[in-house]
């Protein structure tokens, strides 16, 4: 009994966090706290979806990869008539993600946390 609740506790485990579905999540800017909301899907080790934020709108999650609890993806982006391009990077823990996003070619690194919506 012991190995096989083992088994399906490494089961478990090896399979990592649900990344699919809704999450909301907040980073302090230069201009205060921002909004984020992520809609992932994941296929295997592929992550697509879209985010939408309170600064640049909706953007499509691009070159998306879930490796265990661990994720990256990279949107575009529009403000002020400027394109850029955001690289994120971060993991699940249950219920909880944090990322940080490179904001490309600014130095600028921002450091979201959030919860998966119910």
């Amino acid at each position: 009994m012991r190995t096989l609740l083992g088994l399906i506790t490494f089961a478990l485990i090896s399979l990592g966090a649900d990344i699919n579905g809704n999450w909301k999540a907040t980073s302090e800017g230069p201009n205060g706290q921002m909004e984020r909301t992520f809609a992932f899907k994941v296929d295997g080790s592929k992550l697509t979806g879209e985010t939408t934020s309170s600064v640049v709108g909706k953007s499509t999650i691009e070159d998306g990869k879930v490796d265990g609890d661990n994720l990256s993806f990279k949107i575009k982006a529009t403000l002020n008539g400027n394109d850029f391009e955001v690289q994120y990077k971060g993991k699940v823990t249950g219920t909880s993600i944090e990322l940080t996003a490179d904001i490309g070619g600014t130095g600028q690194k921002l450091h979201w946390k959030g919860n998966k919506v119910q």
